[in-house]
């Protein structure tokens, strides 16, 4: 049962008037406005401070829902960015294979037809040729897909990033160094984590409403207004005596709510929101471990390729240095000129290897960037840990009713 009144805490405004029947011969007209009326509940067991709390929680999840979808754009811009600037360095190598090859296909039919070479050289080189134009018609197709894909993330048409890569006055991304450590705290930047706490704080503050829901609770209402009445012979004084100083009455009621004979109502309800609080729970643990799992995958793979990438660059230094020896051996007549092609070659084929390393490494770097919510920076500080609704000091009052078969 229900005792009291409950209403809006906004003023009510309104003008009402009521005719009654005759007497006496005359009529009594009645008329009252009451602009005040209002209720305050006695919040003794902080209902209101936990739906606040959880309206809060979900609004801050919202956002960090949306911080997480503008980390994912972010991260998506910037590979697409990084592939095509390391195909369009391949597309420059590959470039250069092209015409080597080409000139090595002429170098063998020169020698063919001179009659110091065999038919299976001019095929080998041929062969190599139509190799190195499959190659380069690769890249050129991987630099047109990246820039397309890069114009449809930034909501352009595919003429936006035509000549993002033109020339050489694309600017080489730098990766900055790994630190030796990184705090698990780091974790607390991303946004889906974020999201998750907070919706498991949100879900929290509603079982501590479906517990204040077992208790009692004092309301109190105040109204307030004009009131005036007036024979039918004197209506045309109605609006002097409505206004009128000795018109004006108020009342103050209190009002109390006893949750009886609910009939297992309110111990579904709370049922209900422990049940969202868990899942909540789970979520965010869920969320927790595959944010670490992301975190660690992310530094062994730029630890990965960070190393090939080094690796490829010493080996890349060593054909140089190859490559120049060969020169001065054929300025010296001591090698002809298909060996100084090989040793050609193969620094492509070494640079081509390499411009693929660094986009790996490149774009491992914003993998660990996602991982980690958006880089080193510092975050905002952790707030501290609330407790489970388990630990609520109203835990043992509801669960003292539960057994008498409250709620």
């Amino acid at each position: 049962a229900t005792f009291g009144m409950r209403q809006s805490r906004n003023p009510l405004h309104g003008v009402v008037a009521s005719y009654n029947p005759a007497q006496g011969g005359l009529q009594k007209t009645m008329a009252f406005i009451n602009p005040l009326a209002l209720t305050w509940e006695l919040d003794f067991w902080e209902k209101n401070r936990a739906l606040l709390d959880s309206a809060i929680g979900e609004s801050a999840a919202q956002e960090a829902e949306l911080e997480q979808a503008r980390l994912l754009l972010t991260a998506s811009v910037a590979r697409a960015y990084l592939r095509g600037y390391a195909a369009a360095r391949q597309l420059e190598v590959a470039r250069a294979l092209t015409r080597l090859r080409r000139d090595l296909v002429a170098l063998a039919e020169t020698r063919y037809r001179t009659g110091l070479d065999s038919l299976d050289g001019v095929q080998i080189a041929r062969a190599e040729f139509e190799n190195a134009v499959r190659r380069e018609a690769a890249a050129q197709a991987l630099v047109t897909l990246q820039k397309d894909a890069l114009a449809r993330l930034m909501g352009e048409g595919p003429d936006a990033a035509r000549d993002l890569y033109a020339g050489r006055s694309a600017p080489a991304p730098a990766s900055p160094p790994l630190p030796r450590s990184l705090p698990l705290e780091l974790l607390a930047h991303r946004p889906d984590l974020a999201a998750a706490l907070r919706r498991a704080e949100a879900a929290a503050a509603r079982v501590h409403v479906a517990k204040t829901m077992f208790l009692p609770s004092i309301d109190l209402a105040i109204a307030g207004g004009f009131e005036g009445s007036v024979t039918s012979t004197k209506i045309n004084k109605l609006a002097g005596y409505l206004f009128a100083p000795s018109a004006i009455g108020y009342a103050v009621s209190p009002g109390l709510r006893l949750p009886l004979f609910q009939g297992g109502r309110l111990s579904g309800n709370l049922e209900f929101q422990r049940a969202d609080y868990d899942q909540a729970v789970d979520s965010y643990n869920e969320t927790l471990l595959q944010a670490a799992q992301q975190v660690a995958d992310a530094i062994a793979n730029l630890k990965r390729a960070r190393a090939e990438y080094e690796a490829q660059s010493r080996y890349l230094r060593a054909a140089r240095v190859q490559y120049d020896l060969a020169q001065s051996r054929l300025r010296d007549g001591m090698k002809d000129r298909r060996e100084t092609v090989a040793e050609r070659v193969d620094l492509l084929e070494s640079g081509f290897a390499q411009r693929a390393l660094e986009g790996d490494r490149l774009i491992a770097a914003v993998d660990l960037y996602q991982a980690l919510g958006g880089g080193y920076a510092d975050g905002p500080p952790l707030a501290a840990p609330k407790p489970a609704p388990e630990s609520d000091p109203l835990t043992p009052a509801v669960e003292t009713i539960q057994s008498l078969g409250g709620g």
